[in-house]
C-alpha cells in the first residue's frame, strides 16, 4: 500500500490483485447479483484510489479496504431503493423480471445457512470467517468497537447453533424456523 501511495504501478497492480477476490467474496455474500459485485468491486477501487492518502501505515489494509467497501455497498443499496421507488411511481403495474445471481453451489450453501441472520451478522461473520480478519479489523472496517463486534457475532452464533442444531436442520427442510 505504501508503495501505491507512492505512485509504484506494480505495487499496485499487486495490491489490485491481492485484495479484489477478497472483496468481490464480500459483496457476493451479500447477496448481490454477480455483476453487481463486480460492479461494487470496481467502484471500492475508484474510491480507494481517490482516497489512498488517507492510509496510515502500519494499520491493516484490508480493514481499510473494506471500510471503504462497506460504504460503496450502502451507497449502491441507498441508490437502488431511490430508483426503484422512483421506477415504482413511473410503471405502477408493471412487475420486474427477477434475474437469478450466478453463485455457485458453496456460495448458495453458505448464503442459505447464513439466511436467518441481519444482514449485520452477515457481513460481520463473513468478515471474521470467510476473509479471516480480526475482530479489530472487523471492528475498524464496520465503525464500530471490538466489544460491539463480539456482541453482534455472539447473537449470530446463537441464531446459527439453534439453526444447524439437528432438530433446527428439521425446521428449515420443513419451511420454518423456531
Amino acid at each position: 500500500m505504501r508503495g501505491y501511495q507512492a505512485g509504484d504501478f506494480s505495487a499496485a497492480r499487486s495490491l489490485i490483485e491481492q485484495v479484489s477476490p477478497r472483496l468481490l467474496r464480500f459483496f457476493l455474500s451479500q447477496s448481490t447479483s454477480r455483476s453487481d459485485a463486480e460492479d461494487l468491486v470496481q467502484e471500492t477501487w475508484l474510491r480507494i484510489h481517490r482516497v489512498r492518502h488517507t492510509y496510515r501505515p502500519g494499520e491493516s489494509v484490508m480493514a481499510w479496504s473494506y471500510a471503504i467497501a462497506r460504504h460503496a455497498r450502502l451507497d449502491h443499496y441507498r441508490r437502488v431503493v431511490r430508483t426503484s421507488a422512483q421506477q415504482e411511481r413511473l410503471d405502477e403495474g408493471i412487475e420486474p423480471l427477477a434475474i437469478a445471481p450466478e453463485q455457485d453451489e458453496s456460495e448458495d450453501e453458505l448464503e442459505a445457512m447464513l439466511a436467518p441472520l441481519s444482514e449485520g451478522q452477515r457481513e460481520i461473520i463473513e468478515m471474521l470467517k470467510v476473509a479471516g480478519m480480526s475482530l479489530e479489523e472487523v471492528a475498524r472496517a464496520t465503525c464500530t468497537t471490538v466489544g460491539a463486534v463480539k456482541q453482534k457475532v455472539h447473537r449470530a452464533y446463537k441464531i446459527l447453533r439453534k439453526t444447524i442444531a439437528p432438530d433446527g436442520l428439521k425446521r428449515r427442510a420443513s419451511g420454518g424456523l423456531a
